[in-house]
């Protein structure tokens, strides 16, 4: 049974963040915000509304290592499962921006601050403040840097659509209802999948519950093929990965101080700091094609098989 209701929450949860996202995209529309704004606020921090949910309501919970393994999982996977797949599938990436020197920053920074604050062991709700402003850092830095001719991943049919306020609010209410009831049973049902099993919550969080709420992105990245924008799902998973581990880790952090198991989970954060190190890698030699595919997916394969071994 709790596999049916884990299943069932995660689409709950999924399909929620969907309403939010096009539906704020209509409001944004309908108030002539820019699509560079809304590329950047709504649909990064869209696609993240479900590791929002999901580690924000562990952390209330008091299921710390679910709400950390959560963020770890879905920034690796977010590297090395969907670029690795973007850069695998894609006939042609070449970002009219340079990512490397103006995005660089914005892919390690976070994760420095990550070990740093957890190396005493626990994650503060003062940390978590700070993280907070972490995101407010990046907005401005996107805001500062608007005037550039960056496309974003938009729904442009949307701005053809009448808009409508009586249709709009009552579908972002049942989005969030969705996202928010969704995480609140992703948690439950996946703690009782680990108990049942024996297996920690912190690979429960790692693998399941991180890979379920990466889906928005990655969904966001195959339409993003198929349109032929396959270079701006980059700036897509960078923009998510921000928002991970400021907006849910610092928003779990101020609901309970979070503990961190360095020691214990050791490789897991390791590979997020190698993925991410790989894509500065890929950023700075333009390697975006099946070479770049090929050491995401490698670290990938690693990451899945210790993941796997510890079930």
């Amino acid at each position: 049974m709790d596999f049916l209701i884990f299943l069932a929450a995660m689409a709950a949860l999924i399909y929620g963040a969907d309403f939010i996202i096009k539906e704020s995209e209509r409001i944004a529309l309908h108030f002539d915000i820019s699509h560079f704004v809304i590329g950047a606020t709504l649909v990064a921090l869209g696609t993240s509304l479900p590791e929002m949910a999901a580690s924000m309501f562990a952390s209330y919970q008091g299921k710390s290592d679910l709400a950390v393994a959560n963020i770890v999982g879905s920034v690796s996977f977010n590297i090395v499962l969907i670029l690795g797949l973007v850069f695998l599938i894609a006939k042609k990436v070449r970002p009219k921006r340079d990512l490397f020197a103006k995005d660089s920053a914005w892919i390690i920074v976070p994760i420095i601050i990550f070990v740093l604050m957890s190396i005493d062991g626990t994650i503060s709700r003062t940390e978590g403040f700070l993280y907070l402003f972490l995101m407010a850092g990046y907005l401005i830095f996107l805001f500062s840097d608007a005037k550039e001719d960056i496309e974003q991943e938009i729904d442009l049919t949307l701005a053809k659509e009448k808009f409508n306020w009586g249709r709009s609010i009552p579908l972002l209410l049942i989005g969030f209802v969705l996202t928010i009831g969704g995480a609140n049973f992703v948690i439950e049902s996946g703690s009782n999948i680990a108990r049942m099993f024996g297996v920690s919550e912190w690979v429960i969080g790692l693998f399941l519950i991180s890979l379920g709420t990466s889906l928005p992105e990655l969904v966001v990245s195959l339409v993003a093929i198929k349109k032929g924008n396959a270079d701006m799902s980059i700036g897509n998973i960078i923009g998510s990965n921000v928002a991970n581990l400021s907006v849910a880790l610092g928003g779990a952090a101020l609901l309970s101080p979070l503990a961190v198991n360095l020691k214990e989970n050791y490789f897991d954060i390791a590979i997020m700091i190698a993925a991410s190190a790989a894509l500065l890698l890929i950023l700075a030699n333009r390697l975006y094609n099946k070479a770049g595919a090929t050491i995401l997916l490698l670290i990938l394969a690693l990451f899945l098989n210790n993941t796997l071994q510890t079930l």
